[in-house]
């Protein structure tokens, strides 16, 4: 392996790291709430510690997005992870549960910065051949993460206690530390932006204030008392300055003219509703199982698993089917009406329940949530024009983002005012004092029940159009990841593009490009004279390293492209001739207009970077290092 490759593995090895952790700490947090909540205090704000983290990565998100865009990300990403670990240190040192509640959004915003640093930084040090299959790896991350962070949560509060959910990111998140330092070297093209300051700090106070609103109305303060009122009014006048800035920045973080495609509207609410439902029951059915059931915090995290277990299997499988048939609208109308469903059956949980049938339950919950979640994106991204489509994008898991946080609040607000008037002077472990619980959070999935209903509604008034094929992979990380994606226009094509290539370079695509081209040369000769194309004058071992071959078993290859005149030996060298040139750009002109017809109706013809873009990617897919197992060569894959 080349010095160049291990730098890379090195690399791309500290990036799913750092984004383990951030994805991580959406969901570890969960099973150690009540034992967090029993030793500091603070019931009423148990949502909070969630919210924090949660509301400090989505309002950082599209600006670590945009300043590593500006000036370059690897300083901003080593600076996104000291923040994370300055947060992930004070969080397991706070001794109050408003100590943690701050110390939670400082981590955010760095978990923010890793989120949409980290897949950026794959662009930079990757070639598109090889993107999509590492893309793929990221996305696995978050279905690891999904399933990782409740268990691993609940075994450091039995076997430590609590801090250690904070402070285990310190040595792993130092080890990815090193690793980037060391490693990547700032090489990526940096692009001007427009940061809209304004607009993000706008939006991100307004959502705040609603969010602080549900979360201490009826609990810290009345409904009806000043604060509450303030914070109303505040939100209101911070949205219409949000708006009025949106309408004259040059790069909102939110055009407003997305609100008037009616798909993307659509996307917005069902994506709203449903992080509303996902992070509100992912916070609170710990809290069920551990005080009700009388579970530890590592089984806690284990009957958690097949609502986890649910979203991945119906998440993967509406992907592949979306595939292969190009249709996707079904699946949130049937995923909205089976997630509304489950949160119905959660209501009726008491502290008579089984296990199977809770376990149940929450599969049938979580099996909804996956249906809907991966499909809100390609149906957006399928909606909008190429220049709306980076922003489209990241606004649909913006709204999830947002959805999340303020499902956490608004089921802790229920939670909290419910409980305080059925709790009495119930004592803990009597009867009535686990009825009191378990009340309390039938309450809050029956409240939940119909506002998953209204997703069902806007999931029918959404329009099905042709699927471009570009935009048919799925992507298990915007499927399942809680902080919103930020990426360009052109960055969403690449990924588009390269996943969609990865996967017809390894089907055959060489045996189709030979026939096709006319130049009667094999499928390895195609390999071959790309390959050597890009390299110019390559000698014949270095050719056949590359091609996971020898010299002698590749020879019969190069004699036919020599016999042909398409390539001259010299002295162990192999070379071009003009026709061998002239052959090559017929294969590149043959995979360019393979990558425009997944395009469908976004034409390059208008989009100047657009149309470098195909050119550069039509050149790094064909001949690359990554091809074998696509073409033979002397019986060896090439």
């Amino acid at each position: 392996m080349s010095q160049q490759r291990r730098s890379v593995g090195v690399i791309i090895g500290a990036l799913m790291l750092a984004m383990l952790l951030a994805a991580l700490d959406q969901t570890i947090v969960s099973t150690a709430l009540p034992t967090i909540v029993r030793e500091l205090g603070g019931l009423e704000h148990l949502s909070w510690v969630v919210t924090a983290y949660m509301l400090g990565s989505t309002v950082a998100t599209p600006l670590w997005g945009k300043l590593g865009d500006q000036y370059g990300r690897k300083n901003l990403f080593l600076g996104a992870i000291v923040i994370f670990l300055a947060g992930s240190a004070l969080c397991g040192q706070a001794g109050s549960l408003g100590e943690l509640i701050a110390f939670r959004a400082v981590q955010g915003v760095g978990g923010g910065g890793l989120m949409a640093l980290a897949a950026a930084i794959v662009g930079d040090v990757v070639p598109p051949r090889e993107r999509g299959r590492y893309q793929g790896l990221f996305g696995a991350v978050f279905g690891v993460s999904s399933v990782a962070g409740p268990l691993l949560g609940g075994l450091f509060v039995d076997h430590l206690n609590w801090r250690w959910v904070f402070y285990v990111n310190l040595p792993l998140g130092v080890l990815a530390l090193v690793a980037v330092a060391a490693a990547l070297h700032s090489t990526e093209v940096k692009t001007q932006h427009k940061v809209d300051f304004l607009g993000i700090g706008l939006l991100a106070a307004a959502v705040s204030c609603l969010v602080l609103l549900t979360s201490w109305g009826g609990t810290t303060y009345a409904w009806g008392s000043v604060e509450i009122l303030g914070l109303g009014v505040a939100a209101v006048l911070l949205g219409i300055g949000w708006w009025l800035s949106a309408r004259r920045a040059a790069e909102p973080v939110l055009p407003l003219h997305l609100f008037r495609m009616r798909v993307f509207t659509l996307g917005a609410a069902i994506s709203f509703v449903i992080g509303f439902a996902m992070f509100g029951a992912l916070t609170f059915l710990p809290l069920f199982l551990q005080v009700v059931h009388g579970v530890s915090a590592t089984m806690s995290g284990v009957y958690l698993l097949p609502m986890v277990g649910g979203m991945l299997l119906t998440s993967i499988t509406s992907g592949q089917l979306i595939s292969r048939t190009g249709h996707y609208r079904i699946y949130p109308i049937v995923g909205t009406v089976v997630t509304a469903g489950g949160l119905f059956l959660l209501s009726r949980m008491d502290e008579h329940t089984s296990a199977p049938v809770y376990s149940g339950y929450f599969f049938i919950l979580g099996a909804g949530l996956g249906l809907v979640m991966q499909v809100l994106v390609i149906a957006v991204q399928n909606s909008v024009g190429y220049r709306d489509l980076g922003v489209a994008t990241s606004g649909v898991t913006f709204f999830r983002s947002i959805g999340g946080s303020f499902g956490v609040s608004v089921f802790g607000t229920i939670f909290s005012n419910r409980l305080k008037a059925t709790l009495g002077t119930a004592r803990p472990g009597t009867p009535e004092y686990l009825h009191a619980y378990s009340a309390s959070l039938q309450t809050v999935f029956a409240i939940a029940t119909p506002i998953a209903l209204l997703a069902f509604v806007f999931a029918l008034l959404l329009r099905e159009e042709p699927l471009r094929d570009g935009l048919t992979n799925s992507d298990l990380g915007e499927s399942l990841g809680g902080a919103p994606t930020q990426r360009t226009s052109l960055a969403e094509i690449e990924k588009a593009l390269s996943q969609r290539a990865d996967t017809e370079l390894r089907h055959g695509y060489y045996r189709w490009l030979a026939a096709e081209s006319g130049l009667a040369i094999s499928p390895a000769g195609c390999w071959i004279v790309a390959r050597l194309s890009q390299l110019g004058p390559t000698p014949a071992a270095e050719l056949a390293d590359l091609a996971g071959t020898t010299v002698e078993k590749g020879r019969p290859y190069t004699d036919d492209l020599v016999e042909a005149g398409l390539l001259r030996r010299a002295n162990g060298t192999l070379e071009l001739t003009m026709p061998g040139e002239q052959a090559a750009e017929r294969l590149f002109a043959l995979r360019r207009a393979g990558l425009v017809r997944l395009l469908g109706d976004w034409t390059p013809d208008t989009e100047p970077d657009l149309d470098a873009l195909l050119d550069r990617m039509s050149r790094a897919l064909l001949g690359a290092d990554a091809d074998r197992g696509s073409v033979r060569v002397g019986g060896r894959a090439a």
